[in-house]
């Protein structure tokens, strides 16, 4: 498994594209606007995109799902039927499934959105706009600040510090260094 970094001038949001090199297929995570570097990831490394995974319904994490709609026949799984209508993959609660051969599991965790969800992937999670390097989503009231919290507590943090974190916006991080250094779980590291 590889995976690509793009980030979009479009709100200032990242893009992933994971690959398996033994399948030859891709997925796509938050596709903010499709570059030509993101095309020629797929296309000029013989990859067929199998899969676009949403973290929220949020415009710069979606933005460049047409694009690829009219180029590809990816599936696409979300928390919110809105994304893609009939096209959606409605994912709720927790779970896992495979795609592009390659284990996902997801997880609910509300706070910034309603419908907000992270990938894992491997021994890294795609966690859109909950969790950014030392920085909690932004939420629209303290009862949703104190629900994201919660639910990263328990879905999230409660796995091993190695995992990486792949955030919607900003550098990536380590579990490590979230527990140690992100003032919303100051009270994990003791």
């Amino acid at each position: 498994m590889k995976v690509y970094f793009n980030m979009s001038l479009e709100g200032f949001s990242n893009t992933y594209t994971i690959t398996n090199e033994e399948t030859m297929e891709a997925i796509i995570i938050d596709p903010g606007k499709i570059s030509y570097d993101i095309i020629d990831q797929i296309e000029n490394k013989g990859y067929t995109l199998s899969a676009v995974l949403i973290t929220h319904n949020h415009y710069s994490h979606i933005y460049g799902l047409n694009t690829l709609c009219s180029i590809y026949e990816p599936q696409i799984f979300a928390s919110d039927y809105e994304v893609a209508g009939e096209k959606t993959n409605l994912l709720k609660g927790d779970g896992k499934f495979t795609v592009a051969g390659l284990d996902v599991s997801y997880y609910s965790v509300p706070g910034h959105t309603p419908d907000s969800i992270v990938y894992e992937i491997g021994q890294i999670f795609f966690t859109g706009d909950s969790l950014s390097a030392c920085m909690l989503g932004s939420t629209s009231s303290r009862h949703s600040e104190l629900l994201l919290i919660s639910n990263i507590q328990a879905k999230i943090t409660c796995h091993q510090t190695d995992i990486l974190i792949m955030p919607g916006h900003g550098p990536p991080s380590t579990l490590a260094s979230e527990k140690k250094f992100n003032m919303a779980f100051g009270s994990l590291s003791k």
